[in-house]
Order: C-alpha cells, then structure tokens, then sequence
C-alpha cells in the first residue's frame, strides 16, 4: 500500500507518523511547498518575536521522519491529481503514484477587499517565510497596524510590540476575538492589553492602505486614517481547496468529507484547516489532530472509525494573559431549552469567567485569568454533565468543579 499527503501542517505530520506506526514499512510520501519541515503554525508569533528559535520551532528534522519510514518532499508543489488514476502531477512535471491519499493543504490568508493590498509593508502571517519576511520590516519599522483582532492578530501585535514597535489594532466588529468572547469578557480583556504605544479601533472597516511607493498607513472606511509602516493583516484563514476542485471533488467552503474523513473521490480524504465537515470548518488544532487519526486509521484499515466533531477549544497565548474559550460561550438563538449563563467578573485581578448551560449541562465556558479549571470544564462539557443542582456555585472561588466529573 502506497500513502501519500499533500501538506505537512499539523493534520499531514500528525497522519504520517500515524501511517508510520499503523502501517510499518509501507511507503509514505509528504508532499509540502515549502522548505521547512513541520512546525506548529500557533508557535509563529513567539518565533516572531525573537522568543524561539528555528530549531526549536521545527518538530523534527527530516532526517527523523526517514527514520518512521516517513519520506519528506519539501518544497515540492503538487499541480494537479488524478483520482481515476491514482497519481500526483508535480509542479516539475514528474508523476507519482498512490493508494491511498490525505489532502491536509490547509488554508491561506485571507485579504478583504481594499485598495493597496499589495503594496510592499503589507504582510500576512501564515508561515515562516511571513515571519522572517515581518522581522526583517520590524527592524526599520516604527509604528505596526494590525488587522483583525482574532487570536492570531492579537498574539502577532505583542510579538510586535517586542519588536519595539506601536501597534494600532483595526477590528471589524465591536469587541476583540469575536468568536471567542462575548462583550463583558472582551471589556476585560482590552484592559488587560491597553497601554502606551497601543490603540484599538473598532467596528472599523479597511478600506485603503495609504502610500505611493510602500505602506505608510491605513485608510478606513468612515474616513479616518491611521499612521503606520508596517500593515499585517490577519483576518482569517479560507481553505486551500484549488487541488481538489481541478480534480473534481466535492467542494464547498472546504473539502467535504463523511464522518470517515472520505471525500467524494475514492480513496481520498481530507482532513485540518481544508476538511469540511457537516458544513463546519474548524480552522483549529485539536480538529485536525483528530480528524488525521480517524483519516490514518481509516487509510489503513477497513474504513469504520469515525469522526463525530470537536468541542471547540481556543487559548491566547500572550505573556501574562492566559484565556481559553470552550465550547460554545454564545447561546444559539435556535436552542428551545432552557438557557442560563452564569458570570463573575473581577476587574482588579483581572479575571472573567462565564458558563452557559443548557438545560442544566454544560455547553460553554470561558476562563480569562483561571487557568486551573480549564480541564476540568472542558471535560464536564465534553461529558455533557448535567450541574444544575450547582449552578449557583460553579463559578465560586472555592467551588472543586472536578468533583463533579463522573
């Protein structure tokens, strides 16, 4: 049986050493465009920061993956697929041939509508290249201008920030990581991040970067303008689906796929940032972990595991703000049950916590300065355990959530 992956994020390394230990000895083949072997794509802010090193961003090198039986192509584009005839056209022309193939492409920066988009100082961050290319504008740089205030925008402003520069952060909706927070945990949040040489501009919407030769600052829509030399846009991710359409597969946002991580072609299956699950594209590690394990065991074996979806789980990583968001922190307008959430807030230690139950179970939470029940409430919602006989103390210092775990 011959593997092979197209991509070597986090669900193409995490399938091949799965391939590795399900299949010893079989062929496996990773094919990536870029040069670098695995590294985990949340780490780039801290590279770009100057807090880690290559070697250390970098899984292992591709010598250790020879080792598992796993052969690395880096820098090798694959042009199109063949599905009828099992092969991979590669952008040098040559042709390989598979069994079995994982399509784990990931996504790329997305880029809203504005003029000057191209203009050099402008910058994404999606790989090491963007971040060595950013360090390298960094140091002739003075003020930064972030767009988009998701996870990755905040987390690439304070690498910023380390850098030296001032940072201006634009957000389209009115609170920071919108999907993550609701507004009283947002107003926490801010607080926490606002300081000398940062500012924050919400419900804003980019509509020129300014500058005749190279970015000098940004242009929205309602006519302000804010100075900068150095422009990072990081307003979500769309799914590199360009592949797998040319070869005709079922495609929509992503690359649809069963609960077996089976796309429409035989013997092909997605899975990570690309896959599109019963209509969802997670976008988030622990999805594509587990959707690559369910891929591998199926690649190899008779096709009867399953995937049946991932609690959502998302934590900030800036020095001196530990937050994690699970589940799902916003009610859904559609739910018929009964719907409580449950808040504290204490802006002194800076601390915000909030629950939604559902009919008595857990279904969200966030933890902004509460690290210590993030397991534990992860687990009471991935059990769906009913707390309603607690309620009115889950949220209290001295409550043992994880006395209530079955």
């Amino acid at each position: 049986m011959r593997f092979a992956i197209i991509g070597h994020g986090v669900a193409g390394n995490t399938a091949a050493l799965a391939l590795s230990k399900l299949a010893p000895g079989e062929p496996i083949e990773v094919y990536s465009s870029e040069a670098h072997p695995y590294y985990p794509r949340p780490l780039l802010p801290e590279f770009l920061a100057g807090e880690l090193s290559l070697e250390r961003l970098h899984f292992k090198p591709a010598a250790w993956h020879a080792e598992r039986g796993v052969r690395l192509r880096l820098g090798a584009q694959v042009e199109t697929i063949d599905p009828q005839a099992r092969r991979l056209v590669l952008a040098d022309g040559t042709t390989t041939a598979y069994d079995r193939l994982l399509l784990a492409t990931g996504g790329h920066a997305w880029i809203p509508p504005m003029q000057g988009a191209d203009k050099p100082g402008v910058f994404t961050l999606r790989t090491v290249e963007d971040a060595l290319a950013l360090q390298a504008a960094a140091r002739k740089a003075r003020r930064a201008i972030v767009i988009g205030c998701g996870l990755l925008g905040l987390e690439a402003a304070r690498a910023l920030r380390v850098l030296g520069l001032e940072t201006a952060m634009v957000e389209f909706l009115p609170r920071l990581l919108p999907r993550q927070l609701d507004a009283e945990g947002a107003a926490v949040l801010q607080r926490l991040l606002a300081g000398p040489g940062v500012q924050f501009f919400f419900s804003a919407t980019s509509e020129e970067v300014l500058g005749s030769d190279a970015a000098t600052g940004l242009r929205l829509k309602d006519g302000r303008e804010i100075a900068g030399d150095l422009v990072l846009i990081s307003a979500g991710m769309r799914c590199n689906v360009e592949l797998a359409r040319q070869a005709g597969l079922e495609v929509s946002r992503g690359v649809v796929v069963d609960e077996h991580m089976r796309t429409s072609a035989p013997d092909v299956y997605a899975a990570g940032d690309v896959a599109e699950f019963a209509g969802w594209v997670y976008g988030i590690v622990p999805a594509a972990i587990e959707q690559a394990r369910v891929a591998a065991a199926n690649m190899v074996g008779d096709g009867s595991v399953t995937y049946s979806g991932t609690v959502p789980s998302t934590r900030l990583k800036v020095r001196g703000i530990d937050l994690t968001s699970v589940g799902a922190i916003i009610p859904d307008p559609d739910w018929q049950e009964e719907i409580r959430e449950l808040r504290r807030t204490d802006l002194v230690q800076g601390v915000y916590r909030k629950v939604v139950l559902r009919d008595g179970r857990v279904v969200g939470a966030i933890l902004l300065g509460d690290r210590a029940r993030v397991g534990p409430m992860t687990k009471l919602i991935e059990q769906e355990a009913d707390v309603s006989e607690h309620a009115e103390r889950l949220l209290d210092d001295d409550f043992d959530i994880a006395a209530l775990l079955a």
